[in-house]
């Protein structure tokens, strides 16, 4: 096997993995909407089985625009998948604080490296 053979398996390896990404995504938001009866998502489910590239490429060309509703619960959805800082959070202010603390003599220098590290890990 030659590097142009090797390559080549690679490219055809992506473009499988992409294929039955769409084939999954596409089968996944049929059975999502409201949109459908039931009749309708048996037939759009068989029609990607018996001819899947077309079938996908068909449904996602005649796939109506996201109503109000879907957007707003896509949206809620990637905004819980975020990791999100807590409101006010900086890592400097912690870093200040603890900074503070040790000045005062309220926590040791081992405590105020560590605390500088836990506010430099959340940032």
């Amino acid at each position: 096997m030659n590097f142009g053979e090797f390559l080549w398996g690679m490219v055809i390896f992506f473009f499988w993995v992409m294929y039955i990404w769409m084939f999954i995504a596409v089968f996944g938001d049929i059975f999502r909407r409201d949109d459908l009866s039931g009749w309708l998502k048996a037939g759009w489910i068989f029609l990607i089985f018996i001819l899947p590239l077309l079938g996908i490429l068909l449904y996602l060309v005649t796939r109506p625009k996201p109503t109000p509703e879907e957007m707003e619960a896509m949206a809620a959805m990637q905004q819980r998948s975020a990791p999100a800082a807590a409101p006010g959070y900086s890592a400097a202010g912690e870093i200040e604080k603890a900074k503070k603390l040790l000045d005062s003599g309220a926590i040791t220098a081992e405590e105020y490296e560590v605390m500088k590290k836990k506010a430099m890990a959340a940032a």
